[in-house]
């Protein structure tokens, strides 16, 4: 089957809605009378993206499952999309949530989970100083904000095809070698390039000439691209990245929001980085909203000397909420107690079991697909060799056939990733629920083979 009938996949894929909407009646109600008071009967506007029709909505989740309104039960491999990595409600975090709350939700005052959380994080990521936010995006517009601060420059440098949430700076891609709004980018304030100058991952080469133009502030890379398909780095690439940056005074900034699956201290303890910053939320809390940036004591030293105690409110950096006792608590519970070494040492494991089996499946039907590994996560594409760029994993992309083998999978209690072929593990995910996934995905080759 190296080639997809495309008539046969639209007829397979209209008999799936049919029995996604036959078996989903009250989903599809709460969507109903969600349309008169929510745009698109979502309450975010990308759920509209899920296949079916209409999104599945949650009774209740638990470690690696979720059941329905409709009493479905699913395995889940999407888990919030990293937000839920530790699995749904940790009964660790949710204890300590529970005391938090009846002692206080937030005060703008700090408690002492700040430095017990900030010791923690050091010692994984090894970077000594710590700030806290509500999402990684916010930890990524203020890293952003510090960078043009202390340096004077006006731009940074992202990968083409990267994802670092809701930053404006980061919504642009490559056209004819230059630097533009990627496509879907709404209402953007100013011409992404008067900030922004895109280089494809894994090219030096046009890393360095971006450097050397010498108004770069800063560099923010994930260490792995993980939203356009995983895309993973070259041998010596992130050395040159270090060396260039160095070379030319730009900070480097390592998002870990996803890469964090590579281990406890995410993918620069795991591959010995050495950034300036390092952003994360997402997982930290256990799915209480949180977000972190820490930084050198040499980058901290250079802030502190630059801004006047009087004006340390109005610099854009912050939020009233950013660092309350709530998110803290269950940010320190969940470091110690959920994400931890000998997690990671069943659900890197577990992330190997589940990519064998779609490997197998690839294989038998002979699909040009291939499936890439990241430490917990892994992820099949439509190509048949690995990409070496977000353009290429880009352009491996099949809509109709992710969209139909999503369904397929969804309608035999399977949860993926929305929009890629993403699948995390947690450490309530088990065996059982990865070799689920073998036969339902190997099922969906074989309806695809008729």
């Amino acid at each position: 089957m190296t080639t997809i009938d495309r008539d046969r996949l639209h007829d397979l894929m209209k008999a799936e809605q049919d029995y996604f909407v036959a078996r989903h009646p009250k989903s599809q109600a709460l969507f109903e009378r969600a349309r008169a008071v929510l745009p698109g009967g979502v309450p975010m506007s990308w759920m509209s993206k899920w296949p079916g029709g209409f999104p599945v909505h949650v009774a209740e989740a638990s470690g690696a499952h979720f059941t329905d309104v409709d009493g479905i039960e699913y395995v889940d491999f999407c888990l919030g999309d990293t937000g839920a990595m530790t699995g749904h409600s940790p009964p660790a975090t949710v204890e300590e949530v529970r005391r938090q709350v009846a002692r206080g939700i937030t005060a703008m005052l700090p408690t002492a989970d700040a430095a017990i959380v900030a010791e923690d994080l050091g010692a994984r990521f090894g970077l000594p100083l710590w700030q806290f936010t509500l999402s990684a995006t916010d930890a990524n517009r203020h890293v952003i904000r510090y960078a043009r601060h202390v340096s004077r420059r006006p731009k940074i440098v992202v990968h083409d095809f990267c994802y670092h949430g809701s930053v404006d700076e980061t919504f642009a891609t490559l056209s004819g070698g230059r630097t533009v709004n990627r496509r879907g980018n709404i209402g953007p304030p100013v011409d992404v390039g008067e900030t922004t100058t895109v280089v494809p991952f894994n090219d030096v080469d046009a890393l360095e000439q971006a450097l050397a133009a010498g108004d770069v502030a800063a560099v923010l890379f994930e260490p792995a691209l993980t939203n356009v398909g995983i895309v993973l780095p070259e041998p010596g690439y992130h050395d040159a990245v270090r060396a260039l940056t160095r070379e030319h005074g730009v900070l480097l900034v390592i998002d870990e929001t996803h890469t964090l699956c590579a281990g406890p201290g995410g993918y620069t303890a795991a591959y010995g980085l050495s950034p300036d910053f390092v952003t994360l939320g997402k997982a930290v809390a256990g799915g209480i909203p949180v977000g972190a940036f820490g930084m050198t004591a040499e980058v901290s030293a250079a802030i502190d000397a630059s801004i006047a105690l009087e004006d340390i409110d109005v610099g854009g950096i912050g939020g009233t909420l950013a660092g309350n006792a709530l998110s803290l608590a269950a940010m320190r519970v969940t470091l110690a107690d959920v994400l931890t070494p000998s997690a990671y040492s069943r659900m890197i494991p577990l992330a190997d079991r589940w990519a064998d089996g779609v490997d197998a499946g690839i294989a038998r039907y002979d699909l040009p697909w291939h499936c890439n590994r990241l430490g917990a996560r892994a992820e099949y594409n439509f190509s048949p060799t690995p990409p070496r760029d977000g353009a290429q994993a880009h352009a491996a992309g099949d809509f109709e056939v992710e969209q139909f083998l999503h369904l397929f999978l969804l309608n035999r209690g399977i949860l993926l990733t929305p929009f890629h072929n993403m699948a995390l593990m947690s450490p309530a995910t088990t065996e059982a629920d990865v070799d689920r996934h073998t036969e339902v995905f190997g099922e969906a080759l074989a309806t695809l083979a008729g």
